[in-house]
């Protein structure tokens, strides 16, 4: 989230009627902004990321994710999904039976959006962090990594918001927070982890609020 872009406002549509999301991210980089302010890209940013991982593994995204991460999870993503219509895609996005993750026509993997995990899945992840990368006695994420990726490396001023590397960092801990109200939230000091999974809702309210003040007050009093 620290990369200049030559666009004011998300290009949504050019981006998904294009072929090649990574290509499509890397074309529009550049502008007069500079290396190393936050800018929160959440759709074209991340699928750079995607094709670093295929060039650097020689894997598809969700295989290499499957190996690495689903599989010793217990996370079941049954197959990549790829959109031919406007249609499919608006199907897709009021689904709740849909077991994949949406890749571009190339087979690439977005990776800010599009995996569908259930409430369950994303607390598995959001303990595998808590944990410091260890899931059944083994190392699935190196805890360096963990550690790294939690840490403030940037800020969002205008909200004055640090952010990791995908994570948004506060006081006791970090949260991982998408489009709609969904959101992995870990508080390391409580040793807590909430998942909140949503249908999209534009404008939805604030998450961490809702949690810090309705919900974790109810561990404080089931372990008083």
């Amino acid at each position: 989230m620290t990369a200049p872009y030559q666009y004011k406002f998300n290009p949504c549509i050019k981006y998904f009627t294009s072929d090649n999301w990574v290509k499509f991210s890397l074309d529009l980089l550049g502008g007069r902004g500079r290396v190393g302010t936050f800018r929160y890209t959440p759709l074209i940013g991340p699928d750079i990321m995607s094709g670093i991982l295929v060039r650097a593994t020689g894997q598809s995204v969700i295989n290499f994710a499957r190996e690495n991460l689903f599989d010793p999870l217990g996370i079941v993503v049954e197959k990549n999904i790829i959109f031919h219509s406007k249609e499919e895609q608006l199907a897709f996005s009021q689904a709740t039976n849909i077991s994949g993750w949406v890749a571009d026509s190339m087979g690439v993997n977005a990776a800010g959006w599009g995996l569908t995990l259930s409430p369950a899945d994303m607390a598995k992840t959001g303990q595998l962090y808590l944990n410091h990368g260890i899931w059944n006695h083994k190392q699935i994420v190196s805890a360096k990594w963990v550690h790294e990726s939690t840490e403030e490396h940037s800020r969002w001023k205008a909200q004055n918001l640090p952010y990791g590397y995908l994570w948004w960092i506060y006081k006791d801990g970090f949260a991982a927070m998408g489009d709609g109200g969904n959101i992995i939230y870990v508080n390391t000091k409580k040793n807590m982890v909430i998942s909140i999974a949503s249908l999209f809702k534009p404008k939805v309210r604030d998450r961490i609020e809702l949690i810090q003040t309705y919900i974790e007050p109810l561990f404080d009093q089931c372990g008083s």
